[in-house]
């Protein structure tokens, strides 16, 4: 048997679970590193995915807690492609990726894993990047850690400072 150490993951399983929704992030901008938050705008907000399919794998979420797009107005929606655009465009200034998944589940049955709060996910993905480390042993290789990605990213995402406020 194959083993994969991750002893990081040990403080998310025994961790207290809280109530509140993850996504809900309140406007406290003095904890917008520790959360992994690289932009904001004036009804979405793009953050680092911390338990991510490839380096550089960022969501864009409303603020509005909303489990149906439909709850969301014609500028919400507006603000949350732009932020998905503005996610690609600072993703292939950085990255260079030679593609993207960009998604949304909703619902439980969907893949949803916070189900009450829709997001986007965006993940760059290059050629080659599906190897066999995924396919056989259904393991995903992360070759940077997150904060590393977030220091990468964010002076990319300061250089749009104001867009969308």
């Amino acid at each position: 048997m194959e083993r994969l150490w991750a002893p990081w993951r040990m403080e998310y399983i025994a961790g207290a679970k809280s109530e509140d929704c993850v996504f809900c992030i309140g406007d406290d901008l003095e904890q917008d590193r520790q959360r992994l938050v690289l932009f904001r705008s004036r009804a979405s907000f793009v953050i680092l995915n911390i338990y991510p399919y490839t380096s550089g794998h960022l969501m864009a979420i409303p603020y509005r807690h909303t489990a149906t797009m439909n709850d969301l107005d014609d500028t919400e929606l507006l603000d949350l492609a732009r932020m998905v655009r503005l996610s690609c465009n600072v993703l292939n200034a950085e990255y260079a990726p030679h593609g993207f998944n960009i998604g949304m589940n909703l619902g439980l049955a969907a893949g949803a894993g916070v189900k009450e709060h829709l997001h986007y996910h965006i993940v760059p993905r290059w050629n080659g990047d599906s190897n066999y480390m995924a396919v056989t042993a259904e393991t995903r290789v992360i070759p940077e850690d997150l904060v590393t990605t977030y220091k990468r990213l964010k002076p990319h995402f300061a250089a749009h400072a104001g867009e969308g406020s």
